[in-house]
Parts: C-alpha cells; structure tokens; sequence
C-alpha cells in the first residue's frame, strides 16, 4: 500500500510517500513559505533533491503542486493517483476525544477545529491540508495520526494542574503532551534493539531537537511526558522558554506593558536558546559561539542540558528506576557534547555514558558503557513511517469491515 504522509504547517505542508509493506520512502519533499511571494517547493530524495521557486496561494495550491510532482517529475514515483491508496495526516491535538489514530470523518474534522484552540497553528493547518486532499482526491480514504493520542494512558495525577477543578471541566485544561508519535515509535524501536518485550521495560524516551519533550514509559505505558496543556511546557528549547514561574507572565505583562499575545510570543518565539544566547536557536551555532567564548551561549548551553537532566531525575523516580533512555530528533542523534553534558554526574544512577560510542553518528545504536546499568540508546526517529503505518492498519481494518 503506497500512504502519502501530509504535515502541514501554518506556510508549510510536508509530505512523503511511504510504500508501507517495503519499509521505503518512495517521494518525499515541502512546500515553504506557503501564501508569500518568496514559495518554494523542495522535492526528490536525498541527492536527487531539487528546490524550485513556487507560487503558492494556499494549501490548496501547494497540495495541487505536491501531486503534480508526484506523477509528472522527472522521476515521478507513480503514474496516477490512483497509485495512493490512503493518506495519513499528522495532528498535533486530539484532546480528550482520540486515544488513537481513526479515519477522518465530518465528526473528526468538527472535533479538530474545535481543539485548534489548544494548538491554534498546528490544528488550523492541519485542517487546510485535509480539505486540500478532500478536493484533489475525494475518494481515498485518509487518517488522522494525533501527537496527543499516546499520552492519554497518563493517570490523573500526571495530567491534571492543581488548579481549580471547575476549569479542568469547563476548558478540559490539563496535560495533553506532544511528540507522541515519535516517542512511541523511539519507545518501540529501543525494544527491539535491547531484544526485549517493551512491556517489560522502563524506558526514558527524549526527543531532542529545536522543540523537546521527554516521556517516562512505564511496561510499555506513557505515564509522563513534559509537554503540557501546550507544547510550551516542559523542556527548555529553540525558541520557547518551558517550564517557568508562571508569576512571571503577569510581571512581564505589566512591566512590559504587553498584551496576553505578545506575551505568549516572547514565550514561543524569542526564549529558549535564542532568548539566552542571543545568537540562535540552533544548537549548533550557539555550540560554535560558546566554544568561541561568548559566555551567553555557554550559559544556554548549560541551562539546555540542565533541564534534559532534572527530567531524567524526575522520571527515574516516577517509575522507581529506569532501564534505558532513548535520545532522538536532531540533537539527540547528532550532538555528542550536549548528550556528554546531559549525562555527566549520572553515573552514581547507574548511568554511564562510552565516549567512544557516543562520538558515532547515523545509526540505531547504544552508546552506554558496558558497565552501565541503565542503556543508554539513540534512534533516529520516523514519525512519517509510523503516521504511515497506522494510516496503513485503519484502512485495512476498515475495508475488513465493510466485507464483513
């Protein structure tokens, strides 16, 4: 079964097309800037990549642009649409209604613009992306993949805010999370590569990169995760601030004289490692910078390590042990010195990280040491394949039905 993998942004929609039963990416590109004159539209896999200059109105455009380049290309995968048997759209928030992944449906569009309030960028997007497939290809059938779904085994004492319980029943606010996918496909790789049932392990599970979010795995169960309400909370990351005094909101408010969205930028967009840094919001610069002895970026540097660290702490002692922790996204696999960083000083927990090991790169792989009690394990993550595979099992299932 060919799945085509949609994620659309709020001027971006990413794809590929995943050919499910062989494991492979058979197209896969991104449409930028989606609505501004500067569109453009990369396409073709790796060295066979190209980037052209697009208009691009509206995702309705950019969706009509990916499907001419996936049957008209020079290197056209397929011949028709006819070719795409099903199409899976990832969704940052399902709420309390999807504890899975489920067809779409009118009643499943309603439920995700309804909770686009919690997620207002990813949602609305998400949902330009769905009518484009409704009005390019009405007739094959498409899932909803939610990042939220994962975490809706969260007990009631990791989800709630102890705030008055009146709002938790007329705005449903508490702990939803987010990266769900890929913490459940790093969660599910990590027991293959320990040859291990996941049912029978304690796994940290860190997703790393420009947003970051950790998860404590309880016997293959998400029992934690440290994005909240909003992917705000939690971790420090690229741009947004995570876990703070929330006295300070209605400081900054007042000192500052900004408004309540002003204020939720300063916190999205300008903290994090660019706030503190002041150089960038991608580790690797701010790496380069520290090293060249801007004692701002080395502060950065230390405060993101720092935070990946208290959680591994918490999440030990919510599980009562742990172990392995899993490491993916773009610093997780890539970045040694941060990962150096993050587990100096745990070795009285059993974990030990090999220098040797850790300064490899571009593969599933433990980089603990052999004495180290807790594994310590990277896996690239693939949320596309998972969105892909659940796309795949749904519409199977759902034809299964119909003959019956």
């Amino acid at each position: 079964m060919n799945v085509l993998v949609i994620n659309a942004g709020s001027s971006s929609l990413k794809y590929q097309l995943v050919h499910v039963e062989n494991h492979a990416v058979i197209a896969k590109g991104i449409c930028e800037r989606v609505g501004s004159a500067n569109a453009f539209h990369k396409h073709g896999i790796d060295e066979n990549e190209v980037v052209i200059d697009a208009q691009m109105a509206d995702h309705d455009a950019a969706m009509a642009l990916v499907l001419d380049s996936l049957i008209n290309s020079d290197d056209a995968p397929i011949k028709s649409l006819d070719e795409i048997d099903a199409i899976g759209h990832r969704i940052v928030q399902g709420g309390k209604y999807f504890d899975k992944s489920v067809l779409i449906d009118d009643d499943v569009i309603e439920k995700i613009d309804e909770l686009a309030e919690l997620a207002p960028l990813h949602n609305k997007a998400a949902l330009m992306g769905i009518r484009a497939c409704q009005k390019h290809m009405p007739n094959i059938p498409m899932v909803a993949v939610f990042d939220t779904s994962f975490f809706q085994t969260l007990p009631p004492k990791a989800y709630m805010y102890p705030l008055p319980y009146e709002y938790y029943e007329k705005y449903a606010i508490r702990k939803y999370g987010a990266h769900g996918t890929s913490h459940r496909y790093i969660s599910e790789r990590a027991a293959v590569v320990l040859d291990e049932p996941l049912e029978d392990l304690k796994l940290i599970t860190c997703h790393l990169g420009n947003g970051c979010s950790m998860s404590a795995i309880d016997h293959g169960v998400a029992v934690d995760t440290s994005m909240g309400l909003t992917p705000l909370d939690g971790l420090m990351m690229g741009t947004r601030c995570g876990a703070i005094d929330p006295a300070i909101v209605p400081f900054l408010m007042e000192h500052e004289n900004l408004t309540t969205s002003e204020v939720n930028d300063v916190m999205n967009k300008k903290s994090g490692l660019l706030g503190i840094s002041g150089v960038s919001n991608d580790l690797r610069s701010v790496r380069d910078a520290s090293e060249g002895g801007n004692e701002r970026a080395q502060l950065a540097y230390d405060m993101y390590s720092n935070s990946v660290k208290k959680y591994i702490g918490a999440y030990i002692a919510v599980m009562g042990g742990v172990d392995a922790i899993v490491l993916t996204a773009g610093v997780g696999e890539n970045c040694e010195k941060m990962r150096r960083m993050i587990f100096a000083g745990l070795q009285p927990l059993g974990i030990i990280l090999d220098e040797e090991k850790n300064r490899q790169r571009g593969f599933e792989r433990e980089i603990s040491a052999d004495n180290s009690a807790v594994k310590i394990i990277i896996i690239p993550t693939n949320e596309e394949y998972m969105i892909a595979l659940d796309t795949f099992r749904i519409v199977e299932e759902s034809e299964i039905d119909r003959d019956i």
